[in-house]
């Protein structure tokens, strides 16, 4: 909700990073966006909303966020609460864990001080673990 123009810049490897703090922890987070963020900071670039709380996304509360979430479940018959917070473990499990991102990364991405926090997210990505040992079964069989 509070993020800006400002908290655009550009990384070490010269592509855009958000930089912003937690709000909860104050603790510094900087991660690469993803070509998807970017295609939405574009899309809202000029959004009526945004432009008058000089954010870059339209300002909406957290209920009305999950009023939506929870419209938008009812249409995909999704039979499970879905909540802005929801968002941030899916993130965490299914984008990146699951798709080989270290957990130290991802605690950083987080927010989080320590690795045990995240730790609480790894648990359910057992799938992930099952398809790296099967990978290292094959590298280890073709050695």
């Amino acid at each position: 909700m509070n993020l800006t123009a400002g908290n655009i810049v550009k990384g070490i490897d010269g592509n855009d990073w958000l930089i912003t703090s937690r709000q909860k922890t104050d603790i510094d987070v900087r991660i690469p966006l993803l070509p998807q963020a970017e295609e939405l900071i574009k899309k809202y670039k000029d959004h009526p909303k945004a432009a008058n709380h000089g954010t870059l996304f339209p300002v909406i509360s957290n209920q009305k966020t999950n009023a939506y979430l929870k419209e938008i479940a009812d249409l995909c018959n999704i039979n499970k609460t879905i909540t802005f917070h929801i968002a941030r473990h899916t993130f965490a499990t299914t984008i990146t864990l699951s798709n080989g991102v270290p957990i130290e990364s991802v605690s950083k991405m987080l927010g989080h001080t320590t690795i045990r926090s995240t730790q609480v997210y790894a648990k359910v990505v057992e799938q992930k673990l099952s398809e790296d040992m099967q990978n290292l079964k094959k590298r280890m069989a073709n050695q």
